[in-house]
């Protein structure tokens, strides 16, 4: 896929580092969490889970959903491939780690669980909390939540259902997730759907991040529209993940930031 690369050349160039940012609010975020160079324990963790997976040789049937429950494909895959080539890297896990750290969200929900790498960085990053992880496909929710045991990593619920269906289903409470990570379905579509249909949940205080928003040009259109939303106040692009915010006492502003 071409589409990163003539859009990383302008991230590069549109992008700034924490001397660029007048948001107190952002500036703390680049450089207390962003930028925080410490070692934390909790990365062994997630070196040693992710370890696991990649010598982990069984195969799998997986099965892939878009929008609306249609069926895009299903292939026979090694679970350490999948670990190697579709999971969130290292760097990006510690930073995921870091975001949860830093904001201390009591209720995570994760769109798309894999086979918890990053879910596992979300339920170490704030131990109290609890994680509602969703999967489409049973056979690689199985294989996360076999390792979510091992690990005894208790305060993650998986829930194996189809995005849309569970997100049209939800309720909001008093148990609204304050946090919540995109990374299930990498369509404008679908993007678009999970972004309309979890918008009754937010508060003031609610954080949200959106992988893979340069994946595509559909992606970057769906990112487009995010960003201009008039609910949205605040927004990072780090080129990997869009970053957006509620926040009613910030002005609108788009940052673009290098990690």
């Amino acid at each position: 896929m071409l589409q990163p690369i003539p859009s990383y050349c302008k991230f590069l160039w549109n992008s700034k580092n924490e001397h660029g940012v007048h948001s107190p609010f952002v500036y703390d975020l680049v450089t207390k969490c962003f930028y925080d160079k410490k070692y934390k324990p909790e990365y062994a963790v997630l070196k040693k889970y992710r370890k696991t997976l990649l010598q982990n040789k069984n195969t799998i049937e997986v099965t892939d959903f878009g929008a609306g429950s249609r069926v895009f494909k299903s292939t026979t895959r090694i679970v350490s491939q999948i670990a190697k080539t579709a999971g969130i890297s290292p760097k990006r896990a510690e930073l995921l780690l870091r975001i949860v750290q830093y904001f201390q969200p009591e209720q995570v929900l994760e769109i798309g669980t894999s086979l918890g790498l990053a879910t596992v960085a979300l339920a170490s990053g704030n131990p109290k909390a609890t994680i509602t992880s969703l999967e489409g496909c049973p056979e690689t929710a199985k294989v996360a939540l076999e390792h979510f045991g091992k690990f005894h990593f208790n305060n993650i619920d998986l829930i194996t259902t189809e995005f849309g269906i569970y997100l049209n289903n939800l309720q909001p409470n008093t148990k609204n997730p304050q946090f919540v990570y995109f990374d299930g379905n990498h369509s404008k579509e679908a993007t678009l759907q999970y972004f309309e249909l979890l918008l009754p949940t937010i508060t003031n205080n609610s954080v949200w991040i959106f992988d893979d928003i340069h994946w595509s040009s559909d992606m970057e259109a769906a990112w487009e529209i995010i960003k201009n939303h008039p609910q949205v106040t605040v927004t990072i692009d780090t080129f990997q993940w869009g970053l957006v915010f509620f926040r009613s006492e910030q002005e609108k502003e788009h940052f673009v930031i290098r990690t």
